[in-house]
């Protein structure tokens, strides 16, 4: 790892400024993805990982382009993720890259959602949602899955019953973008 990538994420407290600055030093550096995502796809790295998922997450936001060339290894070290700290962030990014082919219809973007990646985010939002994940990491799976189901069949019926089973249950949160998920496969049948 470049000693300057890790200097950047070694930052004591996760405050937002932080994140921020160690954001934008990545861009300012787009040279360092290959090491960053290494870094965050690494569950031995710990604390380090957690911190490089919160300032990828605001690289994300900022430039998602910077993943295209990379998608290959953040979509493969998805799976290998499971501490909540770094799945949020992470999953926010695979929500990021699914708007951006579906809603926006970004032609870059469609184009490096390979089918490998698009298999990876879809089993990996799905294991989101039958395992105990946090709220946020939930929603933007459902997210993903809707936009993906518009174009694999078999997905929205996956989703439907996992949202029927659990909704009940979930947060305030879970429910209102379950419902608003459910509605939104509902219209896509209805024009289909």
């Amino acid at each position: 790892m470049g000693d300057s990538l890790i200097a950047q994420i070694s930052y004591e407290k996760a405050y937002r400024h932080s994140r921020m600055k160690a954001a934008r030093w990545i861009l300012d550096h787009p040279e360092t993805m290959p090491e960053l995502l290494t870094l965050c796809l690494d569950p031995e790295q710990g604390d380090l990982a957690d911190k490089g998922c919160w300032a990828l997450e605001f690289v994300a936001k900022e430039e998602i382009g910077l993943f295209y060339p990379h998608m290959d290894q953040f979509c493969a070290g998805l799976e290998r993720i499971t501490k909540d700290q770094s799945l949020r962030p992470l999953a926010h990014i695979c929500e990021l890259l699914v708007l951006k082919a579906y809603k926006n219809n970004d032609s870059m973007a469609q184009q490096a959602l390979t089918p490998s990646c698009k298999e990876a985010i879809v089993n990996n939002c799905f294991d989101w949602l039958i395992t105990q994940q946090k709220v946020a990491c939930q929603v933007r799976a459902m997210t993903c899955l809707y936009y993906l189901g518009t174009e694999q069949d078999w997905i929205h019926p996956e989703l439907i019953g996992i949202l029927k089973d659990k909704m009940h249950l979930g947060s305030p949160g879970y429910q209102a973008r379950g419902r608003k998920t459910l509605q939104q496969i509902d219209r896509f049948r209805t024009k289909s």
